[in-house]
């Protein structure tokens, strides 16, 4: 069975996802969009030797899975007619509209400069992404899914072109998907990056996962039916669960970064239960702290104090009856869709045509891209504006700053 990074993605398979899909989509726009990309592109091929085309295919595949809208499908297919072959941005405006050519123009590299070095040429790149995105969010979430799938076939690159693009991944596009929220992006890239930063961690974690992976799933689904049993035997609807181990570079960052030993990393494995009300998201607590003994100081509450990209669930960390730690986040449905797709779950749950979401809640999501854009803007020094967007981007460590 191919693995997502194997998966060669056709325009029957985009066609077929799309009419699976309960969201209306305008399919002959879609189509259209397509066959000029696949003209445009005819005559080239990808390092992995299959045709071009087969990347902005799969990149609108990812967008489709993410519940993006027919103009940003477009744009994934379109993405790089602009950057690399003679079709211009004029071209695409007249063929598919403005928000399409706008899409395309955000994403689109910025041309050879001859003056610019490679770090300039990146951080000036970095520059114009961040300024489509803060006009329309959309243009970020179509780069990240182009960086998803060249993440996902890196093998057929140069080794130290896999090595700049995996700490260009790790520093910048990773931190960019965890201030959206979008785990699901977010998890896969760190991955993937790590695996080319650190191949001999990478190895050592996910032979250590491998190893009893059968026995770890039992363990998450003996979990999962007693919480069901215990729900049903107090006259509760059973709720929607899951089980999943942490990620290999999770594990890393836990146990290696902070010197931990694979023993003391107690989220190695988690449930989550998804209910319907904030109200049965606290019962559930009470629930799960009666079944299970709870690990002292390993509760947070994101629910009433939520994360700055808007994530929001119960996590607490409980030990069962075989000894082993295992943690357990509850949540709402609403709660789920955004901890899962962040700000893409606009689009997926949502009526929504236009990338233009910063209102209400939406804004408090860009609020710190408004920052960095308002505090580097007069940075003529590409390094140091480099620096600046990753320890900006940077969640993983508690900084508190004082601007004097």
């Amino acid at each position: 069975m191919l693995n997502k990074s194997e998966t060669v993605y056709t325009i029957d398979s985009l066609i077929q996802k799309i009419l699976d899909d309960e969201k209306q989509y305008d399919l002959s726009k879609i189509i259209s969009a397509y066959e000029f990309a696949a003209k445009a592109h005819a005559n080239q091929v990808r390092s992995s030797g299959e045709p071009y085309i087969t990347h902005p295919v799969a990149v609108a595949y990812i967008l489709l899975e993410l519940g993006m809208d027919t103009d940003t499908i477009c744009a994934a297919l379109l993405h790089d007619v602009v950057e690399d072959t003679d079709t211009t941005l004029e071209e695409l405006r007249k063929l598919f509209g403005q928000d399409v050519a706008m899409l395309v123009d955000g994403v689109t590299k910025l041309g050879k400069i001859p003056l610019f070095t490679k770090e300039e040429q990146q951080a000036e790149n970095v520059r114009k992404i961040l300024l489509a995105m803060s006009q329309d969010i959309r243009v970020i979430i179509i780069k990240l899914c182009d960086r998803l799938h060249n993440m996902r076939t890196l093998q057929f690159r140069p080794a130290y072109k896999q090595r700049n693009t995996a700490l260009e991944t790790m520093n910048i596009y990773a931190p960019i998907a965890h201030r959206l929220g979008i785990r699901t992006i977010k998890d896969e890239i760190e991955d993937l990056a790590f695996r080319y930063l650190d191949p001999y961690a990478y190895a050592e974690i996910e032979q250590m996962l491998k190893i009893r992976s059968d026995e770890r799933q039992a363990f998450i689904n003996s979990i999962k039916e007693q919480i069901a049993k215990r729900f049903v035997e107090m006259g509760l609807p059973e709720p929607q669960m899951s089980g999943r181990v942490k990620s290999v570079y999770g594990i890393y960052r836990k146990a290696f970064i902070k010197g931990k030993g694979l023993d003391e990393v107690y989220d190695i494995y988690a449930v989550r239960i998804i209910v319907n009300t904030v109200n049965e998201c606290y019962n559930a607590l009470g629930i799960i702290h009666d079944m299970f003994k709870p690990i002292p100081n390993r509760f947070k509450d994101y629910i009433a104090t939520p994360k700055a990209n808007m994530y929001q669930s119960l996590h607490t960390t409980v030990i069962g009856r075989e000894g082993i730690p295992f943690e357990v986040q509850i949540r709402t449905v609403d709660m789920n869709y955004t901890a899962e797709y962040g700000i893409a779950a606009h689009w997926k749950y949502k009526e929504s045509g236009s990338g233009q979401v910063a209102a209400g809640d939406e804004a408090k999501k860009l609020s710190w891209l408004r920052q960095i854009l308002e505090w580097q803007q007069d940075m003529s020094d590409n390094k140091e504006f480099l620096n600046a967007i990753k320890s900006d981007l940077d969640m993983f460590s508690d900084s508190v700053y004082c601007f004097t």
